[in-house]
């Protein structure tokens, strides 16, 4: 074991492919010299080491400026033998890319009737909470859910973030990945030897018996301040991180609530049509009759990011807000004891 940065896991799985694999290359704007290569600067690049050194321009290749282009020669290298990883940065690029995402890389397997492979990584980087403005703040993981064929990613540490970069390469479909940027410099031990990670395996990271927090991406960390606090209150939360929204993990988070009976999900993404909606649409199938109080979402408002600082800061979830949210659900606990104490 050693303590790895999100993004230093990031690039020792990269590395670790590359190594085992000579068809896994990189692609991308500016790879060669900016993030891979010796004349960057910068924190990705520091951690990530020099590839260009290691692996040459035949692995480590520049892209036009053309998001298109980039994901299209990706899928059709995938298709034809080479096993590609895209650094798209901004996650808000991908949309210059929908066709080529859900026309090509989704459907290809299905349209040549199993014929085909699409084993290609895209990776993005959610840039909000950083006054980046309307254009570079998204975090559009909830949209590409609904396009099947798609496997989508979304790692909340630097030990998840390398052992499902692992499984995403050795997959036959293409995987998009979401870092959030707030986590790169978030620290954790990480196996230094290869491992990989099942996709569709939620992790529990607190454990609790009052109420279940699904918490998605960079909503975990907050997720667990908040459960830190609750707990000096006498509230014992459970805290699932999903890992992976497609394949989602449905099982553990279910289960977790038929114990406790109450659910909170936080997700950095819009309110509406989001992962939190989807989480709360299923446990309110298959869970019903266990709930002992309404589901509550902790989501970011269905609004464009201020470019404002101050004013971008109010539209996030925070450990307080969810803090809020589970004590407005948790408020039944006393009734119920009373009613219990009545009964006895």
């Amino acid at each position: 074991m050693t303590v790895m940065t999100y993004i230093g896991a990031i690039g020792a799985a990269q590395r670790e492919a590359m190594q085992a694999d000579p068809r896994v290359v990189i692609i991308g704007e500016d790879v060669e010299a900016n993030v891979y290569g010796t004349t960057g600067a910068g924190k990705a690049r520091a951690e990530k080491g020099d590839f260009l050194q290691e692996f040459g321009r035949n692995r480590i290749r520049n892209t036009p400026i053309s998001e298109e282009a980039i994901v299209g020669a990706a899928i059709g290298a995938a298709m034809t033998g080479l096993r590609p990883i895209v650094d798209l940065s901004y996650s808000s690029f991908l949309y210059m890319a929908m066709d080529q995402f859900v026309n090509q890389a989704a459907k290809n397997r299905y349209m040549f009737g199993g014929q085909n492979s699409i084993p290609v990584v895209f990776r993005s980087a959610m840039f909000y909470g950083l006054s980046t403005g309307a254009h570079h703040s998204d975090r559009p993981y909830p949209m590409f859910m609904n396009v099947p064929g798609l496997k989508i990613v979304a790692p909340a540490s630097p030990s998840d973030a390398k052992g499902l970069l692992r499984t995403a390469v050795d997959s036959n479909d293409p995987v998009l990945i979401f870092e959030t940027c707030l986590l790169w410099g978030l620290k954790e031990e990480v196996d230094e030897e290869e491992y990989r990670i099942p996709f569709g395996v939620a992790r529990v990271r607190r454990e609790g018996s009052d109420v279940t927090i699904v918490a998605i991406a960079g909503a975990v960390p907050l997720a667990l301040t908040a459960a830190e606090a609750l707990a000096a209150d006498g509230i014992s939360a459970e805290v699932i991180d999903p890992r992976t929204l497609v394949p989602l993990d449905k099982d553990t988070i279910v289960e977790s609530v038929r114990r406790t009976g109450r659910l909170v999900v936080v997700d950095p993404a819009h309110r509406s049509c989001g992962v939190a909606a989807e989480i709360s649409a299923i446990v309110a199938e298959e869970a019903f009759g266990s709930l002992k109080a309404p589901i509550v979402r902790v989501t970011s408002p269905d609004m464009q990011i201020p470019f404002s600082p101050s004013l971008e800061a109010q539209i996030y979830p925070t450990a307080e807000k969810i803090k809020a949210a589970v004590k407005s659900v948790c408020a039944s606990r006393a009734s119920e004891a009373s009613s219990n104490i009545s009964r006895s």
